[in-house]
């Protein structure tokens, strides 16, 4: 008979408490099992010891007798000693997937039409100064509110100025 030692979950909805226990790897994950040897409450801080209660002698006669714990479970006998566990490294896990990979290819394709672009307007204007100097001009012709302000009051103040005069 294959055995695991496995989580098996308890506690509310968003509030879980799971049993480690030994069961038949073909019962279903909450259901018979054949030994409950500890317990795992992720909700205690990682510092606190009640966070993993394990029965180490109980884990170590089920793993010299052909048990296979899960990733979770293995890490859980490795921290208390009863089983080695080899250090796991996933080097793809900080990779980007295929659709963000292309995302960034075409991100990077339009950036540098755009400064393609950018470099032949810059170009163009060298060549045809003239415009470029025209565009000032136009600018000068439209008064600032300000300015429009000191035109306004300017022949006021020269009409007070002929009234006392006269």
């Amino acid at each position: 008979m294959a055995t695991s030692i496995r989580l098996s979950r308890g506690g509310s909805k968003k509030r879980p408490y799971y049993r480690i226990v030994v069961a038949d790897v073909r019962a279903p994950r909450d259901g018979k099992f054949i030994e409950r040897i500890g317990s795992y409450n992720p909700l205690l801080a990682k510092t606190d010891e009640k966070r993993v209660v394990l029965d180490v002698e109980r884990a170590k006669y089920w793993v010299a007798n052909g048990a296979q714990p899960t990733d979770r479970v293995a890490r859980f006998l490795d921290a208390a000693g009863v089983k080695e566990r080899a250090a796991r490294n996933n080097p793809n896990k900080g990779e980007p997937g295929q659709k963000a990979k292309d995302r960034a290819e075409d991100k990077a394709a339009k950036l540098a039409e755009a400064e393609e672009a950018a470099r032949e307007a810059a170009a163009a204007p060298a060549v045809e100064e003239a415009p470029a100097e025209e565009a000032p001009a136009a600018e000068e012709v439209a008064p600032t509110v300000e300015e429009a302000q000191a035109a306004e009051e300017a022949p006021a103040a020269e009409a007070s100025e002929e009234q006392a005069e006269g």
